[in-house]
């Protein structure tokens, strides 16, 4: 039995960081490829530029008082929102 080809572009995904409890793309724009050992593509992450880290960490440190303050069940529910 003969396999279909399928005509769809493989559109690899693209993550984003995570500052401030949201998901900005990078600042530059950029990217990076990460592959597996064997050469297989894993995942193109963002490339953080200085300005992105500047503001991941001045949100940490806005947010590290409250934050440490919380019990340990409500900080695991502050990181998984969703879960």
């Amino acid at each position: 039995m003969a396999t279909k080809k399928s005509s769809r572009i493989d559109v690899k995904k693209t993550y984003k960081l995570y500052i401030n409890g949201a998901f900005p793309r990078s600042e530059s724009g950029r990217v990076f490829e990460v592959t597996a050992k064997n050469g297989d593509f894993l995942a193109n992450p963002a490339l953080a530029s200085r300005k992105d880290l500047r503001d991941a960490v001045t949100a940490a440190r806005a947010a590290q008082a409250g934050w440490s303050k919380a019990t340990a069940y409500n900080r695991r529910a502050d990181s998984l929102p969703n879960c």
